[in-house]
């Protein structure tokens, strides 16, 4: 009995050892003086556009504006041919099929640089954790541009795809 009276008065006594430091303040800390009800804006300046940023998407659109005139010109052959288009497997087929390859070719052009736009995004996020608000609407036009050429492109293909299956 003598030794349990013993090891609960040394429990007790390492529980308030001194040596424990004071206590943590109760008074309000910064973050809590800040009034929660300061509104918060909603539109972020915009700040300026990174310049080598935006020269680089400036080439990137003028490189897709560039190469439309020559996917115009491989739709038109391609429209031809295919209207003239015989039976699958025939002469004619093939060189219908061979103008739309070509008209797919140039429009890899077109689709890389909407890759290279992306890619430029994604490396500012990752290597910055973030976009600055005028950086990225840089980045949402140059891509909409290029979105504008690649869209009616990738229509026609795939109506001269759908005219040759048949």
């Amino acid at each position: 009995m003598r030794s349990f009276a013993v090891s609960l008065i040394l429990a007790l006594t390492a529980c308030s050892a001194p040596g424990a430091g004071p206590e943590p303040s109760l008074a309000p800390r910064p973050a809590e003086q800040i009034d929660p009800r300061v509104p918060i804006p909603a539109d972020v300046p915009p700040g300026i556009v990174d310049t080598a940023l935006a020269r680089r998407l400036e080439e990137l659109v003028a490189e897709a504006r560039g190469a439309a005139p020559t996917f115009g010109a491989r739709e038109a052959e391609a429209t031809r041919l295919a209207a003239a288009a015989g039976p699958i497997s025939s002469e004619s087929w093939i060189a219908a099929q061979q103008a739309l390859s070509r008209m797919v070719e140039q429009f890899g052009i077109t689709t890389r640089v909407a890759g290279d736009i992306d890619a430029l995004a994604s490396t500012r996020l990752k290597d910055n954790r973030w976009i600055a608000p005028a950086d990225q609407a840089a980045i949402a036009a140059a891509s909409a541009a290029v979105a504008s050429i690649s869209e009616p492109q990738a229509a026609t293909i795939a109506r001269i795809r759908e005219q040759l299956a048949r």
